[in-house]
């Protein structure tokens, strides 16, 4: 009977590291439950002045407003993480969202939501995300011993994609019963996220260092340079993201291709994270150990498939079954990313090199909102989404190419900087 019992991943029997976890679900709830609704109001309160084009690229234009805080503020705050208590960093982002969330909420109850305060609210989002993905990338490794550093990164890839299934379709559920119910609910979950960071003890930190920030700055940015196995995963995230973007196209297709409404937004949105959270669960359990390259590389060559194939799609269910796919190649891609970022990172860098990784990781997501917004406006939705897959096919192939230190990458472990 004793081999039927399930065995608690060893992170989660750390009590900080459990605390970070439970912030992390209940934070990622929340943020996209506002992605979903902000992405949606923005797009509804547009088309009923403009063509579905039209209307496509104003959704890029929200991207763009998260992704200009992030371009200035992701490798100072870099900075910042490794020298002030990555704690209290993350703990002000978090409060800052949940003002956000509060002023959004307390417009819809007041009777509407201009759009211009969307914009706003997107851009103060950007800021938030600036500080808290640099100070909480930086924060995970001091809550675990080194050797089970792999397993809890999987078990933070589980806990953001649980939350990411949850997250739209609660958000679009919520949206219907009132447009305000969504924004107080999302401000609840991020202020149980403050409680959780608030009760992690101190950490071990890296002695001050004695260069200038801005020198700190660039040795940040050439250590990612020089070490050709992080640029080639990292570039490669950014690139094949930046092209294959076809969630922020996602409005569109619930409103004017599918013609499944809000209701349907919400499962088409949760699809990619569906499919992520069933591939973290796996690697949590069967963590990859060999030709971590090579698996890369395929990984991100079928997103870019799954993307093209939803692209083209007019049936909801191959459409959501799409969006899964794509989402389980892209936890492969991100496990990688994350484990060789870690793990090869020095710790008294690690805020400055995940800053550099976070502003890549943005500028993926946030500037592919904007390039499907662009390509949308002037060749078409389905035609700018389907290229876009294409191209991240293209991309998987010069990349291989081009680094082949990290095509031939085997273990973790045994990856050296370059």
């Amino acid at each position: 009977m004793d081999g039927l019992v399930p065995t608690i991943p060893a992170p989660l029997l750390i009590r900080d590291y459990r605390a970070f976890w439970v912030a992390r679900f209940f934070a990622t709830i929340a943020g996209l439950m506002l992605v979903v609704v902000i992405g949606w109001q923005v797009y509804d309160i547009a088309r009923a002045t403009m063509t579905r084009d039209e209307a496509a690229f104003l959704l890029g234009m929200i991207g763009l407003a998260q992704f200009l805080p992030l371009f200035c503020l992701a490798l100072v705050v870099g900075v910042i993480a490794d020298r002030v208590d990555r704690r209290y960093i993350a703990r002000a982002a978090v409060a800052l969202e949940v003002g956000c969330a509060a002023v959004l909420g307390a417009l819809a109850l007041a009777g509407a939501v201009p759009l211009a305060a969307l914009f706003v609210v997107a851009a103060l989002l950007g800021v938030a995300r600036a500080f808290q993905g640099p100070s909480m990338a930086a924060l995970a490794p001091n809550l675990v011993p080194r050797e089970l550093l792999p397993q809890a990164i999987a078990l933070n890839s589980i806990s953001w994609q649980a939350g990411a299934v949850i997250g739209p379709p609660l958000g679009a559920f919520l949206y219907a019963v009132s447009p305000a119910t969504p924004y107080v609910v999302a401000a609840v979950l991020f202020a149980v996220t403050l409680v959780c960071l608030m009760i992690i003890r101190p950490v071990p930190r890296p002695a001050p260092s004695t260069l200038t920030p801005w020198r700190s700055l660039v040795e940040g940015i050439a250590y990612v340079r020089h070490n050709r196995v992080l640029l080639g995963a990292i570039s490669l995230d950014l690139f094949a993201v930046l092209l294959g973007g076809a969630t922020a196209m996602l409005p569109v297709y619930a409103r004017d291709v599918l013609h499944v409404g809000v209701e349907g937004l919400g499962p088409l949105r949760a699809a990619p994270s569906l499919g992520a959270v069933m591939m973290a669960v796996l690697l949590a359990s069967r963590p990859l150990k060999r030709h971590v390259g090579p698996v890369m590389f395929a990984s991100v060559a079928v997103f870019g498939l799954a993307t093209a194939v939803f692209g083209l799609s007019t049936s909801y269910p191959l459409s959501v079954v799409a969006l899964i796919v794509l989402g389980a190649a892209d936890a492969v891609s991100v496990f990688v990313r994350g484990s060789l970022i870690q793990l090869h990172t020095p710790d008294d860098m690690r805020g400055r090199v995940s800053s550099v990784s976070g502003l890549f990781i943005s500028a993926s997501n946030e500037l592919g909102e904007l390039e499907s917004g662009l390509a949308a406006r002037y060749i078409g939705t389905v035609p700018a989404v389907v290229a876009g897959g294409i191209g991240a096919i293209i991309v998987t192939g010069l990349w291989a190419w081009r680094f082949p230190q990290l095509r031939s990458a085997d273990r973790f472990e045994t990856q050296k900087p370059a």
